[in-house]
């Protein structure tokens, strides 16, 4: 009966749940668990603390970390859907990690595929028919929340410190930081531990180092020098393009402006701005309301009306038309995704380049844009805010599931699983390297870095960190390393990672995200296209709207919020 009430209450939940989070597609900052006794005052908890600090036992049912009887375990994979690609639940990594399990743990594990894309819809229905994986993943913490307030998923705070002991790979490869970053400040609950980023590059601006040359420029090093570049392109066409002179795009920006220009956003953000300011603003990755977005969208608008941007990026929403210019040949500088030109192999925009323009053409990595204190800040995500781990109440194996997220955060098996075997997926260089090879039949990796059969760890990670960046450097043939290593180094220069702010839920986000999101993008779009003598009004026009419609809201909660927790307290620790 209670199973079956519990079923009932889920499926409500579904709907609730489903109304209230988006595809999860993104990285959404994490906004906390538990909601406070308004009449109980609330205190900041630390856990960053050095996790050996944290005493923790061993279960009583191992022996040498086995199970006397056999265990079985269900765990989530995505499904990408990718052309050419394996089966997600049947493959050679996937059979790797079942023989491992059940050979050093006696656990047998079959996997279960959600779809990649529609990840928040799938994970909704099996929570709501009680069908779901032993172990869940998802980048919503939205869901998890839903369903933990129904009583649908299990507090792992008393497992993971219960069996700590037990799972010493994953303590390590996440510490304290990772396991404890949704750990409630209000009643202690962990309803899920978060993925590790072994990279939380971002974004990183690329110019057309063929260009430069050919017209006697250094690389920009300030805004200035990047906007007479953009000027020196757009004047010299004929000399760049010849006959394709008039399809020269200086910049290129596509519709998701404050994304692919989010490096002048922020440079335009006060450098000293608060971890409060940051906190309440953030509810939007792409800084809408933050002090200086503004100043920004006029510079780009200045340029658009230059003749210095792509002047049909908003008719272009999820085609290619950009990616095509860009390999090309006519596009000057974009800013992107920080490995954005070399990733694709022999269709990624450089080996494109390459063949079609000749063998130095190619976009490099330049920093270029300061803040006002002369610094090239890079606002980033935390090494939390991956994937959200967690384990349905219809998990009669929490020790079984624990050891499985230790296994696979095992350096050797880490290593084994994004590298595959030599002469098949890698080779190995003379300084111990690997040199990444595409590889066809089973031992295809649906995901870059094998990333979906790794859920504790997000990029490349070797056994040490010398190895690693040699290896990233090799991973994407057939670009030069070089190139790679410019576009991590100027990623890193300057990063800033963001804070934790464990702040409950505010209940005005509830069901906002794509509605918000969508205004968002229409203020973007029409404030950079707009002409100068508009730009003011157009600005105030949809700054009202998005704001009516539910963005002002969310910033008075979060910060009565913030001011709950913290108090007058403006920077967090």
């Amino acid at each position: 009966m209670k199973k079956r009430l519990l079923s009932m209450l889920l499926a409500g939940a579904m709907v609730v749940s489903m109304a209230g989070c988006t595809n999860g597609g993104g990285e959404a900052e994490p906004t906390g668990v538990g909601t406070p006794d308004p009449e109980t005052p609330v205190t900041q908890q630390t856990y960053e603390e050095d996790h050996t600090e944290i005493e923790g036992g061993s279960a009583s049912e191992l022996t040498d970390g086995k199970f006397a009887e056999t265990r079985k375990i269900t765990v989530e994979v995505y499904d990408r859907g990718n052309d050419g690609g394996t089966d997600p639940t049947n493959n050679m990594y996937t059979d790797y990690i079942k023989k491992g399990m059940l050979e050093d743990h006696n656990v047998e594990v079959e996997f279960v595929s959600v779809g990649r894309w529609s990840e928040v819809d799938d994970i909704n229905n099996l929570l709501a028919a009680q069908n779901a994986p032993d172990i869940c993943l998802t980048y919503s913490y939205p869901t998890i929340q839903t369903y933990a307030d129904m009583g649908g998923v299990l507090d792992l705070q008393k497992y993971v410190v219960d069996y700590k002991n037990d799972i010493p790979h994953l303590w390590d490869w996440l510490g304290t930081t990772n396991m404890y970053w949704d750990k409630s400040v209000t009643d202690g609950t962990l309803w899920a531990i978060e993925g590790k980023r072994a990279n939380n590059n971002r974004i990183v601006t690329f110019v057309r180092k063929d260009w430069l040359d050919k017209l006697g420029l250094e690389e920009p090093t300030t805004t200035e020098e990047f906007h007479d570049m953009l000027v020196a392109f757009k004047d010299n066409a004929s000399t760049l393009l010849g006959a394709d002179a008039d399809k020269m795009v200086p910049f290129s920006c596509s519709v998701d402006v404050g994304w692919r220009a989010a490096l002048i956003i922020e440079s335009k953000m006060d450098p000293n701005i608060t971890d409060k300011e940051l906190y309440v603003n953030g509810f939007d990755d792409r800084k809408l309301t933050q002090n200086g977005t503004k100043e920004a969208m006029k510079l780009l608008n200045g340029w658009y009306n230059e003749g210095l941007m792509w002047d049909e990026f908003i008719l272009h929403d999820g085609d290619t038309a950009e990616d095509d210019m860009m390999k090309a040949g006519y596009v000057g500088a974009f800013m992107h995704n920080w490995d954005y030109p070399f990733r694709g192999g022999e269709d990624s925009i450089n080996a494109n380049l390459k063949r079609i323009v000749g063998d130095d053409a190619k976009f490099v990595a330049v920093d270029c844009f300061e803040a006002s204190n002369g610094e090239y800040i890079k606002y980033c995500d935390s090494t939390a805010g991956d994937r959200k781990i967690f384990f349905p109440t219809t998990n009669d194996e929490p020790l079984a599931s624990l050891l499985y997220l230790d296994w696979i955060s095992d350096p050797v098996h880490i290593e084994y699983l994004q590298c595959g075997d030599e002469g098949v997926t890698h080779s190995v260089n003379a300084d111990g390297s690997f040199s990444f090879m595409s590889a066809t039949g089973d031992p295809i990796m649906n995901s870059g870095q094998n990333i979906d059969m790794t859920i504790t760890c997000n990029g490349l990670n070797l056994s040490t960190p010398e190895l690693t960046l040699k290896s990233m450097y090799n991973n994407y043939p057939p670009c030069d390393p070089e190139d790679v290593k410019k576009a991590n180094d100027v990623a890193n220069n300057g990063k800033k990672p963001a804070k934790n702010s464990k702040i409950t839920t505010i209940e005005a986000e509830a069901g906002m995200g794509e509605a918000l999101n969508s205004k968002r993008n229409v203020l973007y779009d029409n404030v950079l296209k707009c002409a100068p003598e508009e730009f003011d009004a157009q600005w105030e026009e949809y700054m009202t709207d998005y704001l009516t419609s539910g963005g002002q809201a969310i910033i008075d909660e979060r910060t009565e919020a913030w001011e709950k927790l913290y108090g007058d307290k403006v920077t967090l620790e």
